[in-house]
């Protein structure tokens, strides 16, 4: 009798361990679900905006606590920056690794436990941003196509660093393919990515580092040195993610190709990941190329080249073919196809690395 009791145990007790194994790859679906459906409204509270509010006061307090060393304030600033990015990044992951142990516990009751696996799931799309990137870009493209220039820059200028107001209608179109491919990275990919290897705690570490390098992160004066950590970090952290989203964005366009033209399938693929691989390196950072040179070959077209930033001429180099096809909404309509296939194999790769972590 205890032997027939022991085994059973034994059973039940591996389906448990079993049905926890399973809770990240559900909470994951559904984090991707609910991203699609509701992207980051503003009435929900979003944890990007509270490590934004947490980074603001602690650049503060730091820089208070230095502008009296006027004889050693560039080695000081870049101390700063360290201990800023340490601090903001470390205690981001501590907060969240225990908010995940406590949505985790085995004592909370059933409905509590689901109530946990929904509010989990939300914690996770907030790293996620395909809804807002999606749309974001669909918005200029719209106002473009009712040939509202003025407005179109003003909706670029919320998704771009670079000035806008100058802008002709193909250089809001290049600003727009080029942010769909850099965010494909930040935005959508490397979140997945540090979820499936790290779960929640490190995702949100990501967009710690992805925040900071968004505030501080700049080469003005100002920045040059408070910013230097973050900017390193975030190159770092990108650096695996950014390469994947390139890879992905090529297998995207094989996809399309097969579906719309099988005939030149090989080819537009080619030109993708020729182009990804011969143009990955022309751009100021080391991560953000790799997409946009993918997609410039998916697409045929140009991006980089001289570009405003704060009404200063900033030259960067070309990304894409030579006799590249002239920018048209038909050409930007496919880049936000190309970025949404992306998404989605980014999803159902973070989904299988998952699944080979349960059964490990």
């Amino acid at each position: 009798m205890f032997y027939f009791e022991a085994v059973g145990y034994g059973i039940l007790h591996k389906i448990s361990e079993q049905g926890k194994c399973m809770i990240a790859p559900v909470t994951l679906t559904l984090a991707y679900v609910i991203d699609l459906m509701i992207g980051d409204p503003r009435y929900l509270p979003h944890p990007v905006r509270m490590i934004g509010w947490a980074e603001t006061r602690m650049e503060n307090l730091l820089r208070r606590m230095i502008q009296k060393t006027e004889d050693r304030m560039q080695k000081m600033e870049k101390l700063a920056g360290v201990i800023l990015a340490i601090i903001i990044v470390g205690f981001t992951y501590g907060i969240f690794y225990f908010i995940n142990s406590i949505l985790f516990s085995s004592n909370l009751s059933s409905f509590i436990s689901y109530l946990s696996l929904f509010f989990l799931a939300y914690l996770i799309s907030t790293t996620f941003a395909t809804r807002e990137l999606i749309e974001s870009a669909r918005l200029v493209i719209k106002t473009l196509n009712a040939n509202d220039i003025k407005v179109a820059r003003e909706k670029l200028s919320y998704i771009v660093g670079r000035d806008t107001r100058t802008l002709d209608k193909e250089g809001i179109l290049k600003a727009t393919i080029e942010t769909l491919a850099e965010n494909a990275s930040d935005g959508i990919i490397a979140p997945l990515f540090y979820f499936s290897i790290g779960g929640l705690p490190l995702a949100m570490a990501y967009k710690a580092v992805n925040t900071l390098d968004s505030m501080v992160g700049y080469k003005t004066e100002e920045y040059k040195n408070f910013g230097w950590a973050s900017a390193k970090l975030d190159d770092i952290a990108n650096y695996i993610p950014a390469r994947i989203t390139g890879l992905l964005i090529v297998v995207s366009t094989f996809l399309i190709a097969v579906f719309k033209c099988p005939a030149h399938a090989l080819r537009t693929t080619h030109c993708s990941s020729h182009i990804m691989l011969h143009d990955g390196r022309n751009h100021p950072s080391p991560n953000s190329g790799v997409p946009e040179a993918a997609m410039a070959g998916a697409l045929g077209v140009r991006l980089g080249g001289p570009s405003f930033y704060g009404g200063v001429l900033v030259g960067k180099p070309y990304i894409g073919v030579d006799k590249a096809e002239n920018l048209c909404l038909k050409i930007a309509e496919k880049a936000i196809t190309i970025t949404k296939i992306t998404s989605l194999l980014g999803f159902l790769c973070s989904l299988a690395i998952l699944y080979v972590r349960t059964i490990l």
